[in-house]
């Protein structure tokens, strides 16, 4: 077989349509990952290369000199622009007399931590250089495994070029760098001791080498410190690699050529709508893991610095789970079987489920440490995501294969109550730390409680053991009447119950949970819709955990304040389903934008409560906030949820007004995919389904899908649903906010709907003015007398626009619009 000795010839990188393109920003990071490698760093840049689970290098650094151009040229410092595709990412390095691009991909058919992580340098210039490639050996293995410092590195001489052996202090655990077609120079031995950077450089003639691509590459073996390859087998295992890096490029561009082929994609007036979709579903690919351990799902990817820390590159259980209802929703049902089959796979005798495990656990003794069982809500969330799996999938094998581990999840719940309600004795619930003191029960673990034991109700129904069914039936009804005593005498749902049983009655984003099934809502809830929606919890880029005012409020705190996109997508899909569009629509796009901010094409861990920044050490690739864009999309705004064995399709879309119609591409039913039309008529919704082959399929709303109404399903392969529209619509108009700005945009607090007339409750800041979009849905005939409209006027340029004025002096003021005909 070939081994690499020379550079590689180009070939083609740029055919996937789906790119993202913006100019480079130093201070703003970067994220290429995938099942075995990890490309980590900034814009201008700068980089981290591991071979999971090993940082193998750090601190990756470009220079250029030019032939009789006498300066030394800091080519990170010219960094102009980044562009991401599914498959690679590229950034381009601008200099007048040099341009370079750096792309980098991992490779979907890498092998035994060889060349799991690759970086192709594409040069052209004005006259022939040298460019250097620097950077510091790590060889660290990821948190908490055991490191050996800096390695050592040696250089093998390979006809005209080498490579480096990374030695550690294990002799069975090294790594090896190479970069075909470049030499890398020792320090001489004799010289005095010094921590210097390794180099690749490269000489560069602009009459030949303009269409080679300079790969570097690199591998680790010994990871567990056990002997598995010696130096010349790793070196031809790389250099192997080296020359086949076409094929190892295609096997991921091909996948990815491929991607939507069978998933969910969206096509509807808001192109940037439709594009955060399809890159939230992409994100969360690229977060599946393939380890030693097993195959799964990291919680999130950042730059290490000096730590071995990559954001939270390894798994997590209840971020998983969060996860999968968007992955169900976009019908990869084979990624949700491994991400669950990983969970199980460490799932405690008891039946509690795991809450993080490190890619390097097996190296430590992880059983011991804090953090295997260290939250309490993977338990009810594993059984709650095991019946939307059914459900969504129809795969009844499944459930039956793991029917004793969901009773042993759900035993554990109920073996851990006060007052018959799970509680945060068995560790932490969503909060890790709360002042003045952690909580006794939240209401978040309460009312996924009830959800786990309604799903028990139904899986247990379909395993054949009614019995158990109805027990948990009870319970489940129990609980709903339970969570009614969280309502404060404010009228706001409660954060927690104390242990003598007093509430903590801070407004918070918890309670919102309530609505993530869809079966569930707490009563009298309109004050805790209301705080939501006001800007002392909902900024223009995501809901604060905590309203501003109250004590310890911290905006810049982990959870006192501050805005994480996991929050605003369950406050987005609870106002969908609490027939509460404008909020909902405006948190999900709130959301959706993120997907420019930082990590382009990712959307960040969490971000100040006040600014838009996130934070210094927020992941910015991070795996549930990326499904916090899809699950209330496609469950909210679209209202798409799939009860496959009963032939049930959930169809309550709630258009904004300013959209006309919308297509979904491949809806999951089983393994059947559907294409789904939305489309004006007047005063209706006519909404379109069909499918290749004739399916049995009933077209159910809201109210009697989640009651789980019979229906009768008709065998066709289009199925037709009208849906009728209100008379007048509204939307706020809203924008994303630039970098560091505070909140300042409309707030939709709510609307209310009378004979002939629409009363909008909405908060304004001073000094400004807010634009609406009408839509008005009435015949002519019925607005003979015109729409009147009081406490905001007609755009007189415009007739669908309506501006509302802010109050003078500072801060947000209510304002109370009313719209009759």
């Amino acid at each position: 077989m070939a081994i690499a000795q020379t550079p590689t010839p180009i070939f083609p990188l740029d055919t996937n349509p789906l790119t993202l393109l913006q100019p480079a920003q130093a201070n703003r990071p970067f994220s290429v990952v995938g099942q075995r490698g990890a490309i980590l760093g900034q814009q201008d840049g700068t980089f981290e290369l591991w071979s999971l689970p090993v940082k193998v290098l750090d601190h990756a650094h470009l220079t250029a000199r030019l032939e009789g151009y006498e300066a030394d040229i800091d080519l990170n410092q010219h960094a102009s622009q980044i562009e991401v595709r599914p498959d690679h990412t590229t950034i381009t390095y601008a200099h007048a007399a040099i341009a370079v691009k750096q792309h980098m991909f991992i490779p979907r058919a890498a092998q035994n931590g060889v060349a799991t992580a690759i970086v192709l340098f594409e040069i052209h210039a004005i006259r022939p250089a040298t460019v250097t490639l620097s950077f510091d050996p790590a060889m660290e293995r990821q948190w908490p495994a055991p490191n050996f410092g800096r390695p050592n590195a040696g250089w093998t001489s390979v006809g005209d070029t080498g490579l480096y052996t990374l030695s550690t202090d294990n002799p069975s655990f090294f790594g090896m760098v190479a970069m075909p077609g470049t030499r890398g120079p020792l320090r001489p031995y004799q010289e005095r001791a010094q921590t210097l950077p390794l180099e690749f450089n490269l000489s560069y003639d602009p009459a030949k080498d303009d269409h080679r691509f300079y790969p570097l590459v690199a591998a680790v073996t010994g990871v567990d410190g056990k002997p598995r390859d010696t130096p010349p087998q790793l070196q031809q295992q790389l250099l192997q690699a080296a020359a086949s890096i076409p094929d190892l490029y295609r096997s991921t561009s091909d996948f990815f050529d491929h991607f939507f082929d069978t998933r969910l994609t969206a096509d509807t007036p808001s192109p940037e709508l439709n594009a955060a979709l399809r890159w939230a579903e992409i994100s969360i690919e690229q977060a599946r893991v393939t380890s030693a351990i097993g195959s799964g799902l990291a919680g999130g990817w950042y730059t290490s610095g000096d730590s071995a820390r990559p954001g939270f590159g390894w798994f997590f259980g209840r971020d998983t789970l969060w996860t999968l209802y968007a992955v169900n929703s976009y019908g990869d049902f084979q990624l949700s079987r491994e991400a669950m089959d990983f969970l199980l796979a460490h799932q405690r005798e008891d039946g509690k489920m795991m809450h993080e495990v490190s890619q390097t656990a097996e190296l430590v003794d992880w059983v011991h440490l804090p953090y295997l069982y260290a939250a309490a809500d993977s338990t009810p969330l594993f059984v709650m995501q095991m019946a939307d799996y059914v459900r969504s999938s129809g795969d009844t094998a499944y459930l039956r294969a793991h029917w004793d581990n969901v009773k042993r999840a759900y035993a554990f719940t109920r073996a851990h109550t006060t007052d018959g309600v799970f509680d945060n004795s068995q560790g932490t619930g969503w909060v890790e730390e709360w002042l003045p003191k952690m909580p006794h029960q939240e209401i978040y673990l309460a009312a996924l409680d009830q959800q786990s034991s309604e799903s028990m109700a139904q899986l247990a129904k379909l395993m054949g053991d009614p019995q158990l069914s109805s027990q948990a039936a009870q319970q489940a009804a129990s609980i709903r009447d339970y969570l009614a005593k969280y309502r404060s005498p404010q009228g706001t749902y409660s954060f927690s119950r104390n242990t003598d049983g007093t509430f903590d009655t801070r407004a918070t984003v918890f309670p919102s949970v309530a609505w993530w099934s869809g079966s569930l809502a707490l009563p009298d809830a309109e004050p805790t819709f209301d705080a939501w929606a006001s800007p002392r919890i909902a900024t223009d880029w995501g809901t604060r955990s905590l309203i501003e005012g109250a004590p310890d409020f911290d905006p810049m705190s982990y959870h006192h304040g501050s805005v994480w996109p996991l929050y605003t997508g369950w406050i987005s899909l609870a106002e969908y389903r609490a027939r509460r569009p404008q909020a909902g629509y405006a948190n999900l796009m709130q959301n959706a934008r993120l997907t420019w901010l930082q990590d382009i094409g990712a959307v960040t861990e969490v971000l100040s409560g006040t600014f838009y920044q996130p934070m210094g050490r927020s992941s910015s690739h991070q795996l549930w906030s990326s499904a916090m864009v899809i699950a209330p999309a496609i469950r909210g705004l679209f209202g798409i949820e799939a009860d496959t064995l009963n032939h049930r399709l959930r169809v309550d879309p709630q258009l904004p007004a300013s959209w006309d119609q919308a297509t979904l591409h491949n809806v999951p039913f089983g393994d059947t995919r559907l294409n789904l039309t939305l489309r004006r008529n007047a005063q209706s919704l006519e909404v379109e389904v069909t499918s290749q082959k004739p399916l049995q399929l009933c077209l159910q709303s809201s109210k009697d899908f989640f009651a789980n109404t019979p229906c009768s399903a008709i065998e066709s392969t289009t199925h037709h649903l009208r849906l009728p529209l209100p008379p007048v619509e509204v939307l706020p108009e809203t924008s994303a906010p630039q970098p560091g700005d505070p909140t300042q945009q409309i707030k939709f607090i709510d609307q209310t709907y009378a004979d002939h007339s629409l009363r909008l409750k909405l908060e304004v800041m001073a000094n400004t003015t807010a634009r609406l979009s009408l839509r008005t849905n009435l015949p002519a005939r019925d607005l003979k007398g015109g729409l009147k409209i009081e406490g905001a006027e007609h755009d007189p340029h415009d007739p669908r626009q309506i501006i509302v004025s802010g109050g003078t002096g500072s801060g947000y003021s209510e304002r109370n619009v009313t719209l009759t005909w």
